[in-house]
């Protein structure tokens, strides 16, 4: 294996957010698995630049008079009571393969729905759900109390700012499903950007009052490839179709995964900036690793041993978010304990998983469970046959920018595996000129994080104190940053504004 195969395999068998329940599979294992493939010569996995399928075939929209009502979710068990309409439910991306996708829609609070824009929810792995993480412990209006039965108010929710859509994807996450079980070989960045922007076709006949509404996508970590991905395709398609297909309107992403090159390199520079590793250990990986993947000149002996180094020393600690506590009792409590939206339970994963894995919240949401062997998982392992996976989205970022779709990139800045440096040192690959100069924003008399703008549309962001999943540590800046980024709106540069 070559030097650089084996510094990325380093750095990616322990990438992707958070620790699932031991009972499903982990969320650390998804990338890790994938970046152990994607270094293999023989794997098949095609790492070139993503290319959207050519042409969606008008055959795969399908009527769906009636669908809406029967998706409607009266309420969910435990909920507590709201003013706004929530759905779950399945929409069919190939009919002759049997293949559907899950998601669960909310609208916005009260009265706004018919006036905010429609945004779209994308967790990564690859592999992992955005019903369990973006909706049950990020974005979304509930969290899961520690008794896994009973839900309360994420009072930060990102559906006070827009009409929120959460979607399992691909096929074979969460409770999303093939009835052609050679669907679970085949999937890959490009069949995951297809089979999205075919649910959306779809789910916008179900819901034909969002057809020409403002639309924007958002994600975290591996859906730094899924969203800029999705947005291309919506491109290309409104272009073919000489109209507008899908209203888009810009694209954000957190903590994501962009350039291979400078996420390895800026992870363990953060690793030195925040003394996770000794001096001698960031000197001998400066010293003796290249992470341009067109240089492997350099022998990888000494640069392997002090990258395992680095690993182990931050081995025992929470990489997704360094100054967060640890779960120590995974156990669920009989009453629930006293939550805290502000305050993120390190167990909540434990909870979630409980939760979506009772009968009657199953069919609250109306999810297709005979179509499992096993218990509904947080992750999956279908990224053991990923088909592609490009080693960079910068270029897609650049198209988006061209044709004047709105690009923020935002960091949670105690996140040390997809870190701000590793997201600072992808934009500054890109060269883009500076609109607006590095300065803090404030929330609440207080600094909520830095932002620098460029021009072409592109706003970068970092989230104070907040870790990989940003949503969960800094709900409310989050839900700031947000509403900002929907409104066009520079965040704010002054402590007077709240």
């Amino acid at each position: 294996m070559e030097k650089n195969s084996v510094l990325l395999l380093a750095f990616f068998l322990i990438l992707s957010p958070l620790v699932a329940p031991s009972q499903g599979k982990k969320q650390t294992q998804a990338l890790g698995y994938l970046y152990k493939s994607k270094m293999k010569g023989s794997s098949g996995i095609n790492k070139s630049l993503f290319k959207a399928v050519d042409h969606i075939n008008k055959t795969r929209v399908h009527p769906q008079e009636g669908m809406k009502e029967k998706d409607r979710i009266e309420k969910l068990p435990g909920q507590p009571h709201v003013q706004f309409s929530q759905y779950g439910g399945y929409v069919t991306v190939d009919i002759s393969a049997g293949r559907a996708l899950f998601y669960y829609f909310v609208e916005a609070q009260q009265h706004s729905r018919e006036s905010l824009p429609l945004l779209l929810w994308l967790n990564g792995g690859p592999g992992c759900s955005s019903l369990a993480y973006g909706a049950m412990e990020e974005l979304g209006p509930f969290r899961v109390h520690s008794n896994g039965k009973t839900l309360y108010r994420n009072r930060y929710s990102w559906n006070y700012a827009a009409n929120v859509l959460f979607l399992e994807s691909p096929a074979g996450v969460g409770f999303s499903y093939s009835n052609t079980t050679s669907d679970y070989d085949e999937s890959g960045d490009s069949k995951t950007a297809a089979d999205n922007y075919v649910f959306l076709l779809n789910w916008l006949e179900r819901f034909p009052e969002y057809k020409g509404r403002d639309f924007y996508i958002a994600g975290e970590s591996y859906a730094g490839h899924y969203v800029p991905q999705l947005a291309h395709t919506i491109l290309q398609h409104n272009v073919k179709a000489n109209k507008t297909l899908i209203n888009l309107k810009g694209i954000i992403i957190g903590n994501a995964v962009i350039n291979d090159e400078t996420d390895v390199k800026g992870m363990y520079d953060y690793f030195e900036s925040h003394a996770l590793i000794s001096d001698e250990t960031a000197y001998r990986i400066q010293k003796y690793c290249n992470f341009a993947s067109e240089n492997n000149s350099e022998s990888s002996i000494e640069c392997n041993a002090a990258t395992d180094e680095a690993n182990r020393d931050v081995n025992n600690i929470d990489i997704y978010n360094i100054y967060a506590p640890l779960c120590h009792n995974s156990n669920l409590t009989v009453r629930p304990k006293e939550p805290s939206v502000m305050n993120f339970d390190p167990c909540s994963d434990y909870y979630v998983y409980a939760y979506l894995n009772r009968a009657d919240v199953q069919e609250a949401i109306h999810a297709n469970v005979t179509i499992l062997d096993h218990d509904w998982q947080p992750c999956s392992d279908i990224i053991r046959k990923w088909r592609d996976s490009p080693s960079t989205i910068i270029p897609l970022l650049r198209e988006l920018m061209v044709n004047r779709i709105r690009v923020w990139v935002f960091s949670g800045d105690t996140d040390g595996r997809i870190p701000i440096t590793s997201t600072k040192y992808s934009i500054n690959k890109m060269k883009l000129p500076v609109k607006t100069k590095w300065h803090p924003w404030y929330l609440d008399g207080e600094v909520g994080g830095h932002t620098q703008v460029y021009k072409g549309d592109l706003t970068f962001a970092t989230v104070r104190e907040a870790g990989h999943q940003v949503p969960s540590f800094q709900p409310n800046r989050a839900l700031s940053l947000i509403t900002h980024f929907l409104a066009g709106t520079p965040l704010p540069d002054t402590s007077k504004h709240i």
